[in-house]
């Protein structure tokens, strides 16, 4: 009897279902509810059975909605505290909702969701998506509707154009050629390299792939890629067994590894969203211990949020938060008249 191939729904639509599941309920949902009614989970539940790669999947994607900045909330059942699988999963729709002066006419909604469809052969930021995410559940109750309807398959695409050319290239077991820029970096650079696995971490999408001239594995972001990717040696570095499930267990370690402390101001939107990224931990009133993989990734956030952050260590990410706002600076003074 042939198997039965089961559909692959996106990472994007995985994700925005969760949300929106966890949002149209109040007591929240259990683990074993999320798995078998929400899109991107049912289609490989399997009641009774072994859902462990799928329970890992669920975990990595809660922290990806955290590290979004959404608020999603772990509710202990009365009388089974430290059950994991009675734990409940929601998101306090409160705080989430967009503010009260805010609001779409359909018109504008629909414009909104045809910029995201536009998008979809691009990269979005983080504040890109979670803002699409924020609009795309406004809704109200009724756009979202019980957690039991299979039919409902969003269609919010935010995946970096590199990365149905790499995934080609895996299911081919080719090797890879593209432009890329590197963390701190202006100019792009050649990579010629053997691919291992797409993984998405911290929110992020990255390729861990072997580099031949430097004999070493390394992770690239996809959004870092610079025109298009080719393929060649098509069929002669197939990925090893494992490749992905190993390159997550290594970018875990680094982040559990990585800190930084913060000193953000009261009240900002800092305090809020980095407070909400996973394992970050309040120090002293005002200060957050935050976790990390990349520091040159992580300057980049620190300095979009300007003066609402001050990072007291380590001294290397300081450095570089600095440069890149003197840089900020020397860019908008270029030919402006200071007279």
């Amino acid at each position: 009897m042939p198997t039965t191939r089961v559909p692959r729904v996106p990472a994007e639509e995985r994700l925005f279902s969760l949300v929106l599941a966890l949002l149209s309920t109040e007591s929240g949902l259990t683990k074993s509810e999320i798995l078998a009614n929400v899109q991107g989970y049912r289609q490989r539940f399997t009641p009774g059975g072994d859902n462990a790669s799928l329970e890992r999947q669920f975990e990595r994607d809660k922290d990806d909605v955290r590290d979004l900045g959404i608020p999603l909330e772990t509710i202990e059942t009365p009388g089974a505290a430290g059950n994991n699988q009675t734990l409940r999963y929601r998101i306090p729709k409160g705080e989430y909702d967009l503010p009260l002066d805010v609001r779409f006419t359909p018109d504008e909604s629909a414009l909104l969701s045809l910029a995201a469809m536009a998008w979809r052969e691009g990269a979005l930021s983080n504040d890109s998506r979670r803002a699409l995410l924020k609009v795309r559940s406004a809704g109200g109750d009724e756009a979202v509707g019980g957690i039991g309807t299979a039919a409902y398959a969003p269609r919010l695409r935010a995946r970096d154009a590199g990365f149905e050319p790499l995934r080609s290239a895996l299911d081919r077991a080719a090797a890879v050629r593209f432009d890329y820029i590197t963390p701190g970096e202006h100019q792009a650079r050649r990579r010629e390299l053997h691919p291992l696995a797409l993984v998405q971490h911290g929110g992020r999408w990255m390729l861990t792939a072997y580099e031949p001239s430097t004999d070493g594995v390394k992770n690239y972001l996809l959004s870092r890629i610079v025109g298009p990717v080719s393929q060649f040696a098509v069929g002669q570095h197939p990925a090893p067994a494992g490749a992905g499930e190993r390159a997550l267990a290594e970018l875990d370690r680094i982040w559990a590894e990585r800190t930084a402390t913060i000193a953000v101001a009261a009240g900002s939107d800092a305090e809020r969203r980095l407070g909400r990224r996973r394992d970050t931990t309040v120090g002293d009133p005002g200060v957050l211990l935050v976790h990390y993989v990349d520091p040159q990734i992580l300057a980049e956030e620190l300095a979009a949020f300007g003066p609402e952050v001050h990072v007291l260590e380590p001294q290397d990410l300081r450095e570089r938060v600095t440069a890149r706002l003197r840089g900020l600076v020397a860019d908008h003074s270029e030919g402006a008249d200071l007279g």
